[in-house]
């Protein structure tokens, strides 16, 4: 049986291509220069859906699967499916063939991207061997983020001052690829550990929690809660617990008018002279410059 393949035109659809003479000029300018959108668009129950590039895009072509399911095959490697809420990023220059499926056709969101923070972004993080689960707090946001500059662009897209707000605004979507990118080399159960780690250091801010204490309450033993819990934060248990305690101390000394020693004892610890050293290794300036830097 011959497969219907539509390479674009759907119901609903939202599609934005800026012209090329445009881009031309836009793209010179110093704030662009890390990233600008090329193209950007909604494709909803995008049945037939396919398209082919035997020598890539001259952008990074970033997917957004909202709902059903499509299918990616990348440099003529195996086809990966790609279901509702994984993000595909395709770098640029990448042989690449996508489509819908067949019995479920996905809708999809997105955007083609250019820049050099783009190139470093796709370099750095690998993604020619990786799509992006995303958690429906993030899906939302990615949702939010194309609709903001998709309107923008729609109605005020040849204004400079406008295609910058987008450009800059897109800068946002890499940071969030960037967690998502964490969170898919992490363990869930890893990840659930030391959530669990670091909220009960927040409930214990005003106390002095040991290591023990801390491998304890997740039940591990020491060593293995350390290495699991460096190589997720990047800090040791108890340099990270003195960081959320130095956070707060900021907070009391912008909201509060109390002493410094006060604020020491708000956060357990209670020698005013440790405190203050943790406080400029932490912040980089003392608990009373920080204080009057906030004041004036």
């Amino acid at each position: 049986m011959k497969i219907i393949q539509k390479a674009d035109g759907f119901e609903a659809q939202k599609l934005i291509v800026l012209p090329e003479a445009f881009l031309e000029d836009a793209s010179p300018h110093s704030l662009l220069k890390p990233l600008y959108v090329t193209d950007i668009g909604f494709f909803p129950h995008a049945r037939y859906h396919y398209r082919e590039r035997s020598n890539g895009c001259d952008e990074h072509i970033f997917i957004y699967c909202a709902e059903g399911e499509g299918w990616v095959i990348l440099e003529r490697g195996k086809k990966q499916r790609i279901p509702k809420g994984r993000l595909l990023v395709i770098p640029a220059k990448t042989p690449h063939i996508y489509g819908a499926s067949e019995d479920d056709p996905w809708s999809i969101y997105w955007f083609h991207l250019k820049g050099e923070a783009v190139v470093n972004f796709v370099q750095q993080f690998d993604m020619l061997n990786a799509t992006l689960h995303v958690p429906s707090t993030q899906a939302t946001k990615i949702i939010n983020l194309f609709e903001e500059c998709y309107s923008i662009l729609q109605y005020k897209g040849y204004s400079l001052r406008h295609y910058l707000y987008v450009s800059q605004a897109l800068h946002y979507l890499l940071g969030m690829c960037i967690l998502l990118h964490g969170d898919a080399q992490e363990d869930d159960n890893k990840k659930e550990v030391i959530e669990r780690a670091i909220q009960y250091m927040l409930e214990q801010i005003q106390s002095s929690l040991t290591l023990d204490d801390l491998a304890h309450h997740v039940n591990l033993s020491k060593p293995h809660f350390i290495h699991m819990f460096k190589q997720v934060t990047g800090y040791s248990p108890i340099d990270y617990y003195l960081r959320l305690k130095m956070q707060r101390s900021c907070l009391y000394l912008d909201m509060t008018n109390a002493s410094i020693k006060e604020v020491s004892k708000s956060v357990g610890i209670h020698d005013p002279y440790y405190f203050s050293r943790v406080f400029r290794k932490v912040i980089g300036q003392s608990p009373s410059d920080y204080r009057r830097s906030r004041q004036g």
